[in-house]
């Protein structure tokens, strides 16, 4: 259906997209999350979760088949300014959707099977988790663990970052963070903490003596790291051997790093199953 008010109020789940706490507050108590573009809208839905709407701007109608939206499920199509005007920015990318959120499950619901694991801890910026999800489904961790105070995975820029890669790989939030180690320890998770202390030991060598059992890896919030407490509840603190003077690496290039070693035992081989891109 054609609206030409951004004013609209059926228009509601898509309005300032580009306003955090705004969309924070919003997204939570109406239980919905947006997805950008027909890659990751497709992503989403094949994932399982309810399409609620979808945003379409003129000039993009073409993108619409692809979508194969259920008859059932409106679609509103706006003028590009409209578009803009409601969501704060140009919208490039194709067509919007909004989705109904699921329930998360508990955090040994994803790890009872689990072997590789990633563990974030208040990380804030919603592009870096987006980030760290897509590196961890692109290279075999079987879940990812968020702190209570960790940036939300189905916020619109993690989304859009991750290239959908975090409805393809399970996630729970922890309930608590002062002993929220301690329940992965008692699950038999070998539990290393990445640090850039160069007392740490070398991840890879790390990694070899785990013998192929279950092990978390820790990452830090931006710029601080870990906290105190978990490098102290951390089984060992391990780092990524640097060079050429430079200290540390970003916590983006850091997991990616520590991931593809994870999902290869340690070694520098491609992890098994893996297909080179053509």
């Amino acid at each position: 259906m054609r609206i030409s008010s951004a004013a609209d109020p059926r228009l509601a789940d898509y309005t300032r997209l580009t306003d955090v706490a705004l969309r924070t507050h919003l997204e939570a108590e109406h239980g919905l999350f947006m997805a950008e573009g027909t890659k990751v809208i497709t992503r989403a839905a094949g994932a399982g979760y309810t399409l609620r709407s979808v945003l379409l701007a003129e000039s993009r109608l073409e993108d619409l088949p692809a979508l194969e939206v259920p008859a059932e499920v409106p679609v509103y199509i706006v003028p590009d300014e409209v578009a803009e005007r409601l969501t704060g920015y140009r919208v490039h990318r194709g067509a919007l959707a909004a989705f109904n959120r699921k329930p998360l499950p508990a955090v040994t619901e994803v790890t009872s099977h689990a072997k590789r694991i990633v563990v974030l801890e208040d990380l804030v910026d919603h592009a870096n988790v987006g980030a760290i999800f897509r590196s961890a489904a692109a290279l075999g961790v079987d879940a990812v663990l968020l702190s209570p105070r960790c940036a939300d995975p189905l916020y619109r820029r993690s989304v859009k970052v991750s290239m959908g890669a975090v409805f393809a790989i399970p996630y729970a939030r922890m309930t608590e963070w002062f002993d929220g180690l301690a329940e992965l320890k008692s699950g038999g998770f070998r539990v290393l903490a990445l640090t850039p202390d160069d007392q740490a030991t070398p991840i890879a060598a790390a990694l070899a003596k785990t013998g192929g059992g279950r092990v978390a890896l820790l990452f830090g919030t931006e710029g601080d790291g870990l906290t105190r407490r978990w490098l102290r509840e951390a089984d060992e603190t391990v780092r990524i051997p640097m060079r050429a003077g430079v200290d540390s690496l970003n916590v983006v290039a850091a997991a990616a790093i520590a991931c593809h070693l994870l999902a290869s035992g340690g070694t520098n081989e491609e992890p098994a199953g893996s297909v080179r891109d053509k």
